[in-house]
């Protein structure tokens, strides 16, 4: 039987490639998603960027063109992934612009730090309806046939070492991330059939604008010791969205059903 996956190359040295290729990047408005659309789009893709703030998500989009050297023409899509009824017109709006999606990034959401007896059940239903609803709704629609191009394709979910490791105060955030990396070994067998690849990436803490409103950002002292934790140091968004370009790009196409932890050493010790 014919493999109708790609190639391997013989080029060790070149950069994943992702052009004319369609990827769909959620929390494209900033931090980590926002890098991987960029990310994404220097590699040749064309990009669709869904955030909240239209403001940002079209400074993003701007980024991304100046990335992609201007020869491609991205789209910014405000949205709100928990407003459900939206999502499949949503869907339709890209691929009618960019063509059938070959790719998505997952990387809208939220974060917690709150010890158990303070946890209310709100609290958790906010949680887990960005981090993993969303995610699993979204990608639902985004494989549907006439979304998603016949060859196959990569989705690359944006998790966190709180899945894998403890944390006081973390126990409902590594509840939605354990989700994920759970969730996204499940998909990578359902989807193989179709050579699409489904894998995680579980980051450490990454400079971002989440990282700011951090509890533990609020003393000196508290961010020097979460700091002192990663062997070499704090992440920056890039890190990660170069990882997903890589998961995204031929380059990974005999992986699937994985996580890759990125995350400066911090779960060495």
């Amino acid at each position: 039987m014919t493999d109708p996956r790609p190639p391997v190359s013989s080029a060790s040295c070149e950069p994943p490639g992702l052009t004319g290729r369609a990827i769909l990047v959620t929390g494209a408005s900033s931090g980590i998603g926002r890098a991987c659309a960029i990310d994404a789009a220097r590699q040749g893709a064309t990009v669709a960027l869904v955030g909240r703030n239209a403001a940002r998500l079209e400074e993003a989009r701007a980024a991304c063109a100046a990335a992609g050297g201007g020869t491609v023409s991205h789209c910014a899509v405000s949205l709100d992934l928990c407003d459900h009824p939206r999502l499949p017109d949503a869907l339709d709006t890209i691929v009618t612009r960019l063509g059938p999606l070959a790719g998505l990034v997952h990387a809208a959401g939220v974060s917690l730090t709150l010890p158990l007896a303070t946890t209310t059940p709100a609290d958790l239903d906010r949680l887990l309806a960005i981090n993993v609803t969303a995610a699993l709704h979204l990608t639902s629609l985004a494989v549907k046939r006439q979304h998603w191009v016949a060859e196959g394709g990569s989705i690359v979910f944006i998790a966190s070492v709180m899945g894998i490791v403890g944390e006081a105060g973390k126990a409902a955030y590594a509840c939605s991330k354990g989700a994920i990396l759970a969730g996204a070994r499940s998909l990578a067998v359902e989807l193989a059939p179709r050579h699409i690849r489904v894998n995680a990436i579980s980051p450490g803490v990454v400079q971002t604008p989440l990282l700011a409103r951090a509890a533990y950002a609020r003393s000196p002292e508290s961010l020097a010791a979460v700091t002192d934790r990663h062997l070499l140091g704090l992440g920056e968004p890039t890190d990660v969205a170069h990882a997903a370009t890589f998961l995204l790009s031929d380059k990974a196409r005999w992986i699937t059903g994985t996580n890759l932890v990125v995350d400066g050493g911090y779960t060495s010790r």
